[in-house]
């Protein structure tokens, strides 16, 4: 796995109440751990920092979606299920902007 991969993991709720099994976009891979931002259906959830995607082949998504950038998680590679796609490059732009806008990076 690496960056810009679109991973289909179990993500933690922010509550840490329980976990779904959703896609997600790769933002670091070390050996052992995958930092990832999750993506979602829901798009009338989108705020300022969010990359909207559109389906198709490259990504594997099935339904206009978006990258929810404030919702990061580190987990361990294990809960990866499988491989999506991955963005594009034109994607992974966007969306590297949009976490300097996050993280307030010059």
């Amino acid at each position: 796995m690496q960056k810009s991969d679109i991973v289909l993991i179990t993500f933690p709720f922010s509550d840490l109440s329980g976990s779904k099994l959703r896609p997600a976009v790769v933002l670091v891979s070390t050996s052992s751990d995958i930092t990832v931002s999750f993506i979602t259906t829901q798009i009338g959830w989108r705020e300022t920092n969010d990359v909207l995607l559109q389906p198709n082949e490259t990504n594997g998504l099935r339904k206009t979606s978006l990258v929810r950038t404030c919702k990061i998680a580190t987990l361990d590679k294990s809960l990866a299920r499988g491989l999506l796609g991955r963005l594009s490059s034109n994607e992974t732009v966007e969306l590297n902007a949009k976490l300097k806008s996050l993280f307030q990076l010059p």
